[in-house]
This record gives structure tokens, sequence and C-alpha cells, in this order.
């Protein structure tokens, strides 16, 4: 309990929001990375899905090969990264860790939500004479943009939770309040720096579930 209390104490300190280090700051650094990972990510995994899913060929092989990041580390990945050429980026190593572990559940969701399209709908559009493009993205792409946009939720909240992993590569982030507090054996610190992370995972949890329920009725694959 007394560590409870002590993690308050020091987040309604005003002195530990402000400047480079505050709290301030480096949620600022930590929503700009997972954003950054985020679009990547996207820009990587969507079309690649959207594609296969259209054709209904190679999409479990792609979907599979991309699973393989689940399996493997964020952290293992980033030390990894950091031995090679890419290690001298910056910020590069956590970025390219981040978006591989953000690709998997993007690709997943988007290439399930083309197959799930009822084919009769399809099969429809297909008579009516429209272009493969055409039923990609007038019939296809909007029945499935529930089950996109779910993968997207899904992608953003697990990156905020796991770019904290930033700060072990000397990068920004709510990561680098958790490291300094282990540096300094400052247990509230620590479990303050959780409590942020926590809450703004919550936060764009939040945000993408208040915003399927402002969606329009067709973006929440509702008729």
């Amino acid at each position: 309990m007394k560590t409870l209390t002590d993690a308050w104490d020091w987040l309604t300190d005003s002195a530990h929001w402000s400047g480079d280090d505050g709290i301030w700051h480096r949620l600022a650094q930590h929503l700009v990375l997972t954003v950054v990972c985020l679009v990547i990510s996207c820009l990587i995994a969507l079309p690649v899905a959207l594609v296969l899913g259209h054709l209904g060929k190679g999409g479990a092989l792609a979907v599979n090969i991309s699973n393989i990041g689940r399996a493997v580390p964020t952290f293992a990945v980033l030390v990894l990264l950091l031995l090679t050429p890419i290690g001298k980026w910056g910020e590069g190593p956590t970025v390219v860790a981040l978006v591989l572990f953000a690709v998997p559940p993007l690709l997943t969701n988007a290439y399930v939500g083309m197959r799930e399209v009822d084919r009769s709908v399809v099969q429809a559009a297909r008579g009516m004479g429209m272009t493969g493009r055409q039923m990609l993205f007038q019939v296809e792409l909007p029945l499935s943009l529930p089950m996109i946009m779910n993968g997207v939720r899904i992608a953003a909240v697990q990156l905020v939770a796991t770019a904290t992993i930033a700060a072990l590569a000397g990068g920004g982030g709510l990561g680098r309040i958790i490291t300094a507090g282990f540096n300094l054996a400052d247990t509230a610190q620590v479990v303050a720096g959780a409590v942020l992370v926590a809450v703004f995972a919550l936060v764009v949890e939040g945000i993408f579930e208040t915003a399927e329920r402002l969606s329009p009725r067709w973006a929440r694959g509702e008729r």
C-alpha cells in the first residue's frame, strides 16, 4: 500500500511533469513513436492483406509468416537489431522491432475480414459488371472495414504497451521513466511509470471504441 501511495505522490509532484525528463515530454515522445510505427505497419500490412484477401490466394501463408513475429520476443529483435548497422540509426532499431510486432494483427484481421465478406455479395457485384478494382474498393473493403479497424485498434494498444522498450535502446518515451526508476532504485517511480503506460493504453482503447460508436452504421458492419 505504501508503494502505491508513494507512486501517487510521485505522479502528483509538479516537478515530474515539466522539462526534458518530465512526463509531458516523455508522453509526447511515446505518442509520436506509437503513431509512426502504426502508420508504417499499416502501409506494409494492409495493402498486402487486401490484395491477398481479394484474390483468395497466398493469404494463409502470409498470415502464418507474419505470425512468426508473435513468437519472437520484441526485446530479442531489438537487441539483435542493435548489433547490426541499423543500430546506428537512432530510433531505427526500435521502429523496426515495433513494426514487426504490429504487422501480424493488422495483416491477420484485414485478411480474415476480406475473406469473411459474403461471397454472394461479391458474386452479385461481379454479375453487375464490376471490375476487380471496383469490387475491392466499393464492396469488399467497406464490408471488411470493422474487422480491419479491430486489427488497427489491437496493434495500436499493443504498440503503446510495447514502445517502452525504446528506453532500453536509449530512446525516449514513458519507458525512460521506468528505467530511470530502476537505476535509482526508486520503486515508486517504476510503479508510476507503469501506471502511466497502462492509462495511456486504456485511453487509446477508449478513443477507438468511441470512434467506432460515432462512426456510420455501414462502417460498423451494420445494415
